[in-house]
């Protein structure tokens, strides 16, 4: 039987020639395993610009960036989900949630500012949304949402914020998963071989979760088991897809929409 460093020669051979973005954060390593040094890293709301200007063949987005254009593929069966708490889409608050007036968003953030907003106006709360220009901020924000080791990052320091986790509000007042990113893929190219390879590649990093668990130094090894093993999971079946078509009627009704339902391949 190969092993798996063979395996993951395999991926990358599939996967080289095709410009592959996804981002350095933690959640991301069970989807790009065995080819991490052919990707381009970003951050979500880079990885967004650089696939709108046809820089990227493939890169993972915030299901948002899909939803709102109708312009990509989804890798089908393949995506970071979380059914309750997330840990890395946080809202830090000072005040009481309904109290507040402001939020600042991390300038990193693509979409999860849109699961946010739908999640306050549904409690009848309609802050302003602002993005910050800068990382990190020079005045510290009263109310400040985070996205992936960041938010992590927060939640490792001391601080005095109150803590709204997105996932866990989601899953709250709806009682499905959330898909936080997915494998967009363009479709103006011959993407058959493309797919097979970050198929591949997720395979992989399910069957080596331990070892990708073992080997990080971010973070502490009891909260990577918890956060990759427990909090996040890398599937997208029918709940999931219930999920994306919730939360795509909700965009729409509080108008951000026009929204597009997801053409899986």
């Amino acid at each position: 039987m190969p092993g798996p460093l063979w395996k993951k020669d395999l991926c990358w051979m599939i996967c080289k020639g095709f410009r592959i973005g996804a981002y350095r954060y933690l959640n991301a390593r069970p989807l790009i395993y065995g080819i991490e040094s052919l990707v381009k890293y970003g951050t979500p709301r880079e990885l967004a610009v650089m696939m709108a200007q046809g820089e990227l063949d493939a890169a993972l987005l915030s299901i948002v960036d899909v939803i709102k254009a109708d312009r990509y593929d989804v890798l089908d069966g393949v995506g970071i989900a979380s059914l309750g708490e997330v840990k890395s889409v946080v809202l830090f608050h000072s005040e009481p949630i309904e109290q507040v007036k402001v939020i600042y968003i991390d300038p990193a953030s693509s979409g999860s500012f849109y699961l946010l907003r739908v999640i306050l106006k549904e409690w009848g709360l309609t802050p302003e949304i602002k993005t910050l220009s800068e990382w990190p901020p020079k005045l510290k924000p009263q109310n400040l949402l985070l996205i992936g080791d960041r938010a992590l990052d927060m939640q490792f320091q001391e601080h005095d914020y109150h803590i709204l986790d997105v996932g866990a509000a989601w899953y709250e007042m709806t009682g499905l998963p959330f898909v936080h990113a997915v494998w967009a893929i363009r479709r103006d190219i011959n993407s058959e071989r493309l797919r097979q390879g970050l198929r591949k590649a997720w395979k992989l990093g399910l069957a080596n979760l331990d070892e990708i668990i073992r080997s990080e130094k971010r973070y502490t090894y009891e909260f990577r088991q918890d956060y990759l093993g427990w909090h996040l999971h890398f599937h997208v079946g029918s709940e999931e897809k219930r999920g994306i078509s919730t939360f795509a009627k909700l965009l729409e009704i509080h108008g951000m929409g026009p929204v597009f339902d997801p053409k899986f391949v």
